[in-house]
C-alpha cells in the first residue's frame, strides 16, 4: 500500500495534526553565547546581546551540525535572532512563538521585555508575544539553563563529564524546531479526538480561545468536515456555548442508503497492515464568517486489553517491536531532517517490525505523523529522572501531562510508558511512597486516556500496570525458552528472578492475568573494531550475528503466553554498538534475513503473525 499524505500535510511543519497556513520556521543561524559565570541576566544580555558565536538551530552546541561541537558541560547558554513582523497582520491576529523542545529551563525576551519561561526538556511550549513586537525588525533573546541534576527528566543524557554505560552526551538548550505563527484572536486552541469504534463515531473535545462575549447568543460555532480521499463522510456544526465543548461525529459512511462496500463495518480502520486515515478540517465560524481554519486528520482504531491479549480493532495483536532511541551521529537527539525520520521508519519496516518502543525520548511530532501514515505502532515513553524527591515528582508529573495532552491524537501511539527499569524510583520494589507515585501517574494517565494501555515501570518491579513487560538479555535461546516455560509461575510471583536478577512485580502487587511482553532482549554487539559494547558476548561475523539473532528471537516467539517482543535496538548509539544498523543507518546484515526471522510463523502465536 502506498503512503497517502494527509490533506493538511506541509513538509517540515512542526505540528502536523493541527495545521494553519500562516507560519514562519525560525530554524537556521542564530547568535549564540556561553554564560558559564551566569552573569547574563545581571548584565542584561537580553537588551544588548554580546555573544560572538553562531549556532545552527535546532541542533545543540554539543553536536557537529550545530557548527560548534563542544561536548563539555555549559549550564547557561544564550541565543539571539532578529525576526521580521508584519504589524498589519496583528489587526485581527495574535503572534505566537512555539518551541517544540528546549532542555531544560527556557526564558524568552522580546525587544528586551520578558515574555515568559518554561521548564522541561521534551514537551512543546508557546508564548503569545503580540504585545511585545513592533512592525519590522524585532529582537528575540533566549536563555536556557540546564544542569547535571538527576532529579529532572533527562532520559539517556549523561550527568557526569564522560559517557558511561548506556548514557550519552547531554543535550542542552534548543533541540527541536522554533517557529512563529499568526493566529486569529478568536481561534481553535486545541482539539482532543477519540475514536469510538463501537459507535462508529469520533468523539471530540473543542477548546476555543475567545472572549465570553463572542460566545454569547450562540453565534460562535465549529464546523468539522470529515473526508476520506475524495469522499465526503460528514459535516458537523457544534455551537460553542463555553470555551470547552464536547461533541460526537458520525463516521459511518453510506451510499444510497447502503454501507459502502469498501468500508469495513461502515468505517475504515487503522492498523499496521492498512493505516487508513481520515482528513478533517475545523472552521471556527461566527455569523457566517470563517474566523479560523485548522487542518488535521484522525484514525478509527481501538486498542484495548482483553485478559492476556492485546486487541487492535477487536483482533489479537502480536507486537514485533524494536527499541528506538532516536540518536544520530552528527545531531544526537535532533533528527537531521524530516527525510531522516522517514528513512528510520522505512528501514524498521524493512527489518520486519510492525512497531517500535521510542525509548527515553519524546520524538519530533513529524515522526509520529509518518508513523501514523505508514502504520508503525509506537510505545511513547517518558524520559527518566534518576533521583526520587518532591521536586522530581512535581517536574515529572507536570511534563508528562503536557506530553500526553500534546500527542494524544496520534493513532500510532498505542501504549503510554511513563517509567522504565525503576529509573528515578530506585526503591519502588519496597518503598510505598514511590509505589504511590507510580500508581498516581498510572491513574492520572488513565483519567485522560481511557483506552490506551499504560505500562508502569517497563522491565521489572511493576506496580499497577496494564501489561507486564520483562527485560531479559539472555543470549542462549534454549536457556531463555526453558526459563520461561518451566518457571512462568515463579517469575510472575517473584519467587524466581529473570536474567536481570530483578523481580517482575513490586512487593505487595500480584500478577492479575495481564498480557506479557518481552520488551527488551537481544542487544547483540557487532561492529568491525573492538570499541563499544552490547549485551552478552560480542559477535565477530555476520554469520554469528544471524545465528544468535535467529536463536534468541525464535525462542522468544515460541513462549506461548507472550504476545510480543522488543529487540534492542535500531542503531548504534555512541559507545553502544548493538544496533541492527550503525550510526550512519547502514544495515549490518541483510535486512531480508532479519525480516524473515521476525515474521516467521512459529509458536502459539503463528496464527496472529
Amino acid at each position: 500500500m502506498e503512503d497517502r499524505d494527509m490533506k493538511c500535510y506541509k513538509k517540515d511543519y512542526p505540528r502536523p495534526q493541527f495545521v494553519r497556513d500562516n507560519w514562519v520556521n525560525l530554524n537556521g543561524t542564530w547568535d549564540f553565547g556561553f554564560d558559564d559565570a551566569n552573569q547574563g541576566e545581571k548584565e542584561k544580555w537580553y537588551e544588548k546581546f554580546p555573544g560572538e558565536l553562531k549556532i545552527e538551530v535546532p541542533f545543540t552546541y554539543e553536536t557537529k551540525l550545530s557548527g560548534i561541537q563542544d561536548e563539555r558541560r555549559h549550564d547557561n547558554i544564550w541565543y539571539h535572532k532578529t525576526i521580521t513582523v508584519d504589524a498589519s497582520k496583528l489587526t485581527d491576529n495574535r503572534l505566537l512563538i512555539h518551541f517544540e523542545g528546549s532542555d531544560f529551563h527556557t526564558k524568552l525576551w522580546v525587544n528586551g521585555a520578558y515574555a515568559g519561561d518554561h521548564k522541561g526538556g521534551y514537551a512543546r511550549f508557546s508564548f503569545d508575544i503580540t504585545e511585545l513586537v513592533k512592525d519590522g525588525e524585532n529582537e528575540l533573546v533566549v536563555k536556557v539553563e540546564d544542569s547535571f541534576d538527576i532529579q529532572q527528566p533527562r532520559g539517556k543524557q549523561r550527568w557526569i563529564d564522560e559517557n558511561f554505560g548506556c548514557w550519552y552526551v547531554q543535550t542542552t538548550g534548543i533541540w527541536k524546531t522554533v517557529w512563529t505563527e499568526y493566529v486569529p484572536k478568536i481561534r481553535l486552541d486545541h482539539v482532543k479526538m477519540t475514536p469510538n469504534l463501537h459507535d462508529m463515531a469520533l468523539e471530540i473535545e473543542y477548546q476555543i480561545d475567545a472572549p465570553e462575549s463572542a460566545m454569547a447568543g450562540g453565534n460562535l460555532m465549529v464546523v468539522a468536515t470529515v473526508t476520506f480521499g475524495d469522499m465526503l463522510i460528514s459535516k458537523t456544526m457544534t455551537v460553542m456555548t463555553s470555551d470547552h465543548t464536547k461533541t460526537k461525529i458520525d463516521v459511518f459512511h453510506k451510499t444510497n442508503g447502503q454501507a459502502n462496500c469498501g468500508m469495513e463495518w461502515g468505517v475504515r480502520t487503522w492498523s499496521p497492515e492498512s493505516p487508513d486515515l481520515y482528513d478533517i478540517t475545523f472552521e471556527v465560524v461566527s455569523d457566517g464568517k470563517i474566523l479560523d481554519t485548522v487542518g488535521s486528520y484522525f484514525a478509527m482504531r481501538e486498542i484495548r486489553i482483553d485478559g492476556s491479549n492485546i486487541l487492535l480493532n477487536g483482533h489479537p495483536l502480536y507486537q514485533r517491536l524494536i527499541l528506538d532511541q532516536g540518536y544520530w551521529k552528527d545531531s544526537h537527539l535532533t533528527p537531521p531532517s524530516e527525510e531522516a525520520l522517514i528513512e528510520d521508519i522505512d528501514k524498521i519496516h524493512e527489518l520486519g517490525y510492525n512497531g517500535l518502543r521510542k525509548h527515553q525520548k519524546i520524538e519530533d511530532e513529524r515522526f509520529l505523523y509518518w508513523c501514523d501514515v505508514k502504520g508503525m505502532l509506537v510505545w511513547s515513553e517518558m524520559a527518566a529522572a534518576y533521583e526520587y524527591s518532591d521536586y522530581a515528582v512535581e517536574e515529572f508529573t507536570r511534563e508528562w501531562l503536557e506530553i500526553v495532552h500534546q500527542n494524544y491524537n496520534h493513532p500510532c501511539i498505542i501504549t503510554w510508558t511513563p517509567f522504565n527499569e525503576s529509573w528515578g524510583i530506585s526503591q519502588v520494589e519496597t518503598e510505598p511512597m514511590q509505589q504511590h507515585f507510580t500508581e498516581m501517574i498510572y491513574h492520572l494517565t488513565k483519567s485522560i486516556d481511557r483506552y490506551r494501555p499504560v505500562i508502569v515501570n517497563d522491565g521489572w518491579e511493576h506496580t499497577v500496570s496494564d501489561i507486564i513487560t520483562l527485560h531479559d538479555y539472555e543470549e542462549v535461546g534454549e536457556t531463555f525458552y526453558k526459563r520461561y516455560m518451566e518457571f512462568k509461575e515463579q517469575i510472575l510471583t517473584t519467587e524466581v528472578y529473570h536474567s536481570s536478577s530483578k523481580s517482575a512485580l513490586a512487593n505487595g502487587f500480584a500478577y492479575k492475568g495481564q498480557p506479557i511482553i518481552i520488551s527488551e532482549y537481544g542487544g547483540i554487539a557487532f561492529n568491525n573494531d573492538d570499541s563499544g559494547w552490547g549485551y552478552g558476548n560480542k559477535v565477530n561475523t555476520k554469520e554469528d550475528f544471524i545465528r544468535r539473532f535467529d536463536e534468541i528471537t525464535t525462542a522468544v516467539k515460541e513462549v506461548p503466553y507472550c504476545c510480543g517482543f522488543c529487540y534492542t535496538q535500531v542503531s548504534d548509539v555512541q559507545q553502544e554498538i548493538n544496533g541492527l544498523m550503525d550510526m550512519e543507518r547502514n544495515f549490518k546484515v541483510d535486512p531480508k534475513v532479519i525480516k524473515e526471522i521476525n515474521e516467521r510463523k512459529v509458536g502459539y502465536w503463528r496464527s496472529y503473525m
